[in-house]
Order: structure tokens, then sequence, then C-alpha cells
């Protein structure tokens, strides 16, 4: 008997539980249902570190291609949209957007983050360490590193993406990973000032004390070619005075090649 009521009650419990489910997500969507945009609030990840997007800029893209979204209701606003059209932004790597309760249209933004900058004449773009390409921003320029020269990678301005030719994308990510390599040694990280490329493709690589200009070659065998500029200041340079040599080439394996 004591089974048996133990069981009833507990039918009893689950199905007033049950409507009390039904009841409350009823209401809940009936009150989704009426709910209404208030406005926009726009979040902008490392905005004090990065400034390629604000969140006024952002507001402008939706209010301008989304007009009149304040009052409509959110069931009727289309939040993939909304993320198509702020991903679509050259310096945003990605963004979300959703409703709270209070009826607030929430876009979080992430922005690219530049690695380095290469210019050629009057042209340049931005790549990012996975070698994405986009171009300069207008209202903020970036602190990072420039290459500058005969850029071996073409795209009409305003390109962004990977490179379409494969030898291209190699030398992007080769001069990413010499970029880092200088980055990471203490001592070539203070040495290094300036890269360059010249006519023939080679790298120049420009010391800030000193004269002499490093013929590097291509972005390749970084450790090996920077150990022949570690002998050419061991053995050569001490013996010489400043100045005394105008380039030191270290693109062949085994040589050091320093002319006047």
């Amino acid at each position: 008997m004591k089974n048996l009521t133990r069981h009833i009650l507990t039918w009893v419990f689950a199905a007033l539980f049950s409507a009390y489910l039904v009841v409350t997500l009823t209401a809940s969507a009936s009150q989704n249902d009426a709910l209404q945009c208030k406005g926009v609030r726009v979040i902008v990840r490392d905005s004090a570190r990065i400034s390629f997007v604000t969140s006024k800029q952002v507001k402008g893209y939706i209010e301008k291609e989304m007009s009149g979204i304040c009052g409509m209701p959110c069931r009727e606003i289309d939040l993939c949209a909304i993320e198509q059209l702020i991903d679509g932004k050259s310096a945003v790597l990605k963004s979300e957007a959703f409703f709270t309760k209070d009826g607030m249209l929430n876009v979080k933004v992430i922005q690219r983050e530049p690695f380095v900058r290469f210019q050629n004449g009057e042209d340049g773009f931005y790549a990012d360490r996975d070698g994405y390409i986009f171009p300069l921003q207008k209202n903020y320029t970036a602190r990072v590193p420039v290459v500058d020269g005969y850029i071996p990678v073409t795209g009409a301005a305003g390109f962004k993406g990977r490179p379409a030719k494969e030898s291209e994308a190699q030398w992007l990510d080769g001069m990413i990973d010499l970029l880092d390599f200088i980055r990471e040694d203490k001592v070539w990280s203070k040495t290094i000032v300036q890269i360059s490329i010249d006519r023939n493709g080679d790298l120049i690589l420009i010391p800030g004390q000193g004269k002499e200009q490093f013929i590097f070659g291509k972005p390749d065998e970084m450790e090996q070619k920077f150990g022949r500029m570690e002998e050419y200041y061991k053995a050569v340079r001490p013996s010489k005075e400043d100045g005394y040599y105008s380039t030191v080439n270290v693109k062949y394996d085994g040589q050091i090649i320093c002319r006047r």
C-alpha cells in the first residue's frame, strides 16, 4: 500500500511539474514574440590596444543597412544577416549578435590583429599571423613591423584574404616566420631595425648601428643565415673601421661576401 501511494505521489508531482514547464515556456515564448528591439549595444574586443573598428562605426553599419531596427519585434530581426554584415568588414575577424532580455541587440566584435605591414610606394596592406591580408585603414595605423620595397604579393586595392598564388602565400608565410624569429631573439630584435626588398626580390636587413646592409635573400634558412651574420660581427667586423663594408651577403650557404 505504501509503495502504491509513493508511485501515485510521484506521478502527480511529475504531471504538475510538466504542466508548470508548459505554462512557463509558453509564457516565455509569448514574451519573446512581443519583445521589441530597444537599441544596439556594441562591444569591440581589445579596443584599447587596436582601434581599427569602433562601436560607433559598427552601429553605423547596422543603422545604414537595417534602418528602423529599433522598435522592430526581435523575432523579425535576422541576427545571421547582421553578423555577415559586420564580418564583411576587412578589419573584423568575427562578430556575434544576440538579444538580451531587456530587448537590446548586442554585437560583440573581434578585430583582426595585424602582425606586419607591407608597403610598396603608396600601396600597402596588413597581414596577420595566419597570412591573411587586409587593407590599411584610414582611421587607424597599427604599430607593427614595416617591410617596404618590391613586395612580391599581387592583389587589387582593398583585397582581403590569403594570396591566390601558392608561391606568394609561401613567401608571406616565410616573412611571418622571419619576423617571428627576429622578435623572439634578444640580440636580433634590438639589432635589426628595418627590412626592405630590392628589385631582385632579396631581403635587405638593415641594423640600427653601422653602415653595412645584409643581403639576406629569400625568407628561408633563418638559423643558417643569422649564424653567418653573427660570424661576421664576431670575426670580420672587429678588424675593420666603421663603415668599411657597405653590404654583407649571407644568402649563400657557407659564404659571407663583404663589399665596400
